[in-house]
């Protein structure tokens, strides 16, 4: 059980345990709510799956079902509930993405009281990543770079932003290689 206090996002990171992973920054992100349109927080969800840093995440309990369906995109990133934190009835769980709706259909009185989340980090392991470059560079061969990173990310499942920041730092290697 975290400390209380009148944080239930300081409560959540300390009950959630370790928050900087490999590769990402120590520390941690505060993201708050989410958009409340669909395709808005479709959006988002699609952003935050690019981020390999720990995110904290909060939503009210008549979202949260919503909200649990659009997080199940990160499959197997581990993510932390905490319901009602700092309060009587307090609830702290992890599991993989694509798991907490059915944790929350489970039992009703999981889908009450106020809810934060933490995103673990995301894993990327250095073999992905190798991989991940290998790919990269085969379609920065024949095609624009965003395209080629866009691709890559999809192929490989590294982070978006990584492969643009190899991509323009390999095209900068070559600019100053051919000067």
């Amino acid at each position: 059980s975290p400390l209380p206090g009148a944080s239930s996002v300081t409560a959540l990171v300390s009950a959630a345990g370790a928050v900087a992973g490999e590769g990402a920054s120590s520390g941690f992100a505060f993201i708050g709510f989410l958009p409340t349109k669909a395709q808005e927080r479709q959006q988002a969800v699609a952003q935050l799956a690019q981020d390999p840093r720990t995110l904290v995440l909060l939503e009210a309990p008549h979202r949260i079902a919503d909200l649990a369906q659009a997080l199940a995109v990160l499959q197997e990133r581990p993510v932390t509930l905490g319901r009602e934190l700092t309060k009587q009835f307090e609830d702290i769980a992890t599991m993989a993405a694509a798991d907490v709706p059915g944790w929350l259909a489970a039992d009703p009185h999981r889908s009450k009281g106020e809810f934060a989340l933490l995103l673990h980090p995301q894993a990327v392991q250095t073999d992905g990543l190798a991989d991940a470059h290998r790919v990269l560079a085969l379609l920065l061969a024949e095609l624009p770079t965003k395209t080629a990173v866009k691709l890559a990310a999809d192929i490989t499942g590294a982070p978006r932003n990584a492969l643009y920041d190899t991509a323009l730092a390999w095209k900068r290697d070559a600019e100053q290689a051919d000067d």
